[in-house]
C-alpha cells in the first residue's frame, strides 16, 4: 500500500511539473524567427528551442503552463512572431501510417470539438516522413476524422487543428483561433489578386485592417504620404474615402480622373494642409525609418485628435527591436498612441504601425 502510494505521489509530482511546462510552434517572416524568440525570451526569461524551418520556424519550451503562457501572450501581442500553435502531441514513428493512426486517436479524443467549424492547417518541411503535399495530408486527416462530424472550413473556425509534420517529429496541437495569433496556417494571411490591381501593397492595408480591426469605411478623408503608384490610395477611394495622395512619381493611370482623389505632385516635406483637415493618415514609403517618421510627425497638424494613422517602417538595421522601440517612442512624443505594432505576413521587411492621435 505504501508502495502504490509512493507511486500515485510521483505520478502526480510528474503531472504537475509537465503544467509548469508548455511547447509551442511558432512561426516569424523569414529570416525574423530570432527576433521572435528574443520577444519571448524578454517574456517568459528563458526557453528552449529549436529551428525546424530556418530562420522562420521553430518549436520552443516555455516555463510556464499553457493558460498562463496564452495569457501573458495575447495581453501582450509579439511585433515579430506571426503565428503560434500549442503542441498537444509529438509523434515518433516509423511509417505515415503509424503517424497518422496516432494523430487520429489523439484528434478523435477531443469530443468538446465535435460537430464544430474546424480548420484543419497542416505545414511540413522538406523532409518529412509524408512525401505529398501538405493539402493531401489535410485530405487524409479529413477521412479519418469523420466520426466527429466536424464542418471544414478556411476562415473564421471555431477550432483550429494544427500538424507540422517536420523531419523526425509530427507536432499536433488543437486550439482556439485567438490563441494561434492568426487564423490563416502559420500566419500566412492570402487574399485573391484582383483584375487591375496596382500593386500588391493593397494587401498591407487589408491585412492590417484584420489584424488591428481597423475601421477603414468609418472614415472621411485621407492623406497618402509618399502614394505612388497607388496601391494605397486605390484601397481607400474603394472604401468611399476623399484622398489626398502626395508623391513627385507618377500615379497609376486607372486613378486620373477619381472624383474623390486629389493628387499633389511634389515631396511630402513640401506641402502644407489645413490643421486637421484629415481622419487618416498613411504612408507606406521606402525611406529610411527615421526620414519617414520624421516627415510623418512634421504633417500630423493635419490629423484630427482621433485621428488614425497606419505607417510601415522599414527594418534597414540588424537590430530592429531597438529600431522599432525608437520610432514608437519618437511617435508617443508626438501625441500618437500606439494602438498595435505587427510585422505582418504582406510585411516582409517592415512592420505596420496602427496608431491613434490624442
Amino acid at each position: 500500500m505504501d508502495e502504490l502510494n509512493v507511486m500515485q505521489g510521483l505520478e502526480e509530482e510528474d503531472r504537475k511539473s509537465q503544467d509548469l511546462h508548455c511547447k509551442w510552434v511558432c512561426t516569424a517572416n523569414h529570416g525574423f524567427a530570432p527576433y521572435a524568440q528574443e520577444e519571448l525570451r524578454r517574456m517568459f526569461g528563458s526557453l528552449k528551442s529549436t529551428m525546424l524551418i530556418p530562420g522562420e520556424v521553430f518549436v520552443t519550451t516555455l516555463g510556464r503552463s499553457e493558460e498562463e503562457a496564452k495569457g501573458l501572450i495575447m495581453s501582450k501581442p509579439p511585433i515579430f512572431l506571426r503565428h503560434l500553435f500549442p503542441v498537444h502531441l509529438e509523434i515518433t514513428a516509423e511509417t505515415v501510417d503509424e503517424a497518422l493512426h496516432a494523430v487520429e486517436a489523439y484528434i478523435l479524443k477531443r469530443e468538446e470539438i465535435s460537430g464544430s467549424r474546424v480548420s484543419i492547417q497542416i505545414r511540413k518541411t522538406e523532409n518529412s516522413l509524408w512525401t505529398e503535399n501538405p493539402a493531401a495530408l489535410r485530405d487524409e486527416l479529413q477521412h479519418r476524422l469523420t466520426p466527429l462530424q466536424l464542418e471544414y472550413t478556411v476562415q473564421a473556425p471555431e477550432w483550429i487543428i494544427s500538424l507540422f509534420a517536420a523531419d523526425g517529429l509530427w507536432y499536433v496541437g488543437v486550439s482556439r483561433p485567438e490563441e494561434n495569433l492568426s487564423d490563416w496556417n502559420g500566419g500566412a494571411v492570402r487574399f485573391q489578386r484582383e483584375e487591375g490591381q496596382i500593386s500588391r501593397a493593397k494587401f498591407k492595408l487589408l491585412e492590417a485592417e484584420k489584424q488591428f480591426g481597423i475601421p477603414f469605411d468609418s472614415f472621411r478623408k485621407a492623406l497618402d504620404i509618399g502614394a505612388a503608384p497607388g496601391g494605397w490610395t486605390s484601397f481607400l477611394l474603394e472604401r468611399g474615402l476623399q484622398v489626398t495622395a502626395v508623391d513627385p512619381a507618377k500615379m497609376h493611370p486607372s486613378l486620373h480622373g477619381h472624383k474623390n482623389l486629389r493628387v499633389i505632385h511634389k515631396n511630402a516635406a513640401d506641402v502644407s494642409f489645413k490643421e486637421h483637415e484629415f481622419d487618416l493618415l498613411v504612408c507606406d514609403m521606402s525611406w529610411s525609418p527615421k526620414q519617414t517618421a520624421k516627415m510623418v510627425t512634421g504633417l500630423l497638424y493635419s490629423l484630427q485628435a482621433g485621428g488614425t494613422a497606419v505607417i510601415t517602417v522599414k527594418l534597414l538595421t540588424k537590430k530592429p527591436m531597438a529600431l522599432v522601440k525608437e520610432i514608437m517612442a519618437v511617435f508617443e512624443e508626438a501625441r500618437m498612441q500606439v494602438q498595435g505594432a505587427k510585422q505582418l505576413f504582406h510585411n516582409r521587411d517592415e512592420i505596420t504601425l496602427y496608431m491613434i492621435k490624442y
